[in-house]
């Protein structure tokens, strides 16, 4: 066998030369509405997996945590995730993975529907549901403060801090915020709602959504949004044991997998 020097290597065509560097995966994980955020504890476990996989991840506390909620407007927040998505990449991540659990799956879906960087989506437990706020009997209070909010905005009182109210798993919240904002948030036609985003994503846009048997939404994510993706040989929805808050850990291990074959990393 013939050997070559180093000069002649470094004739070589650049185009002739082996890669540099592999694929680096940055993950941005977007946590669950107030009381969720950065410190819930079915988080930590799993950035941790991905972390030792060498995965770049970052958790950070976004404006719906219990900390910040509702905070400013949802462009606000769509802001604030392409500035850790530019975070990540400053620290090597060549392909980018939007991982969201409950409310984080409307972000993650809106983000990447204005056209913001991600390679996949990673769904988990999703949940914050502006359509079902007008279908679902339970959720009525929402609705009523959607319409209040809507009254405001057309009275010219849309910057005035009022009192509005959400439920979270079943749990009435109060929400201090205006109108304007609240709307954002909650309005049916805007895109923070699932059903909303899921057909404006990218056609090559992997997603994979898992969901719980315990879930709420278990019987209903396939046609909330679910089947409006847009048609894409690796997305998947995956159905898996228990409930809201455990999803990220129960679906963690199919997770692993699958990220790498969607993003060919």
């Amino acid at each position: 066998m013939k050997r070559r020097s180093f000069a002649s290597l470094a004739l070589l065509p650049l185009f002739a030369r082996p890669a540099l560097a592999a694929e680096r995966i940055g993950v941005l994980m977007l946590h669950g509405k107030n009381p969720g955020g950065p410190a819930s504890p079915q988080y930590g476990p799993v950035k941790t997996a991905m972390e030792k996989r060498g995965w770049l991840v970052s958790l950070p506390d976004m404006p719906w945590s219990r900390n910040r909620y509702l905070q400013g407007h949802w462009d606000g927040a769509m802001a604030e995730i392409a500035q850790h998505v530019k975070a990540l990449q400053d620290q090597g991540a060549t392909r980018i993975v939007l991982m969201g659990h409950s409310m984080g799956v409307p972000a993650a879906m809106s983000h990447a529907a204005r056209g913001g960087t991600a390679h996949a989506l990673v769904l988990l437990a999703p949940g914050h549901v502006p359509q079902g706020y007008f279908t679902l009997p339970s959720l009525t209070a929402v609705r009523d403060s959607i319409q209040t909010a809507r009254e405001l905005v057309a009275a010219g009182k849309g910057d005035e801090s009022q009192r509005f109210m959400d439920i979270n798993q079943g749990r009435q919240q109060p929400v201090i915020t205006t109108a304007k904002n609240f709307l954002s948030y909650f309005d049916p036609e805007s895109d923070a709602d699932m059903g909303v985003t899921a057909p404006k994503l990218p056609p090559g846009l992997p997603a994979l959504t898992a969901v719980g048997e315990k879930d709420p939404l278990f019987t209903r994510v396939r046609a909330y949004y679910v089947d409006k993706l847009p048609a894409n040989p690796k997305t998947q929805l995956l159905e898996v044991s228990g409930g809201h808050l455990d999803t990220p850990q129960v679906a963690l291990d199919q997770v692993m997998q699958w990220v790498p074959q969607a993003i060919g990393a």
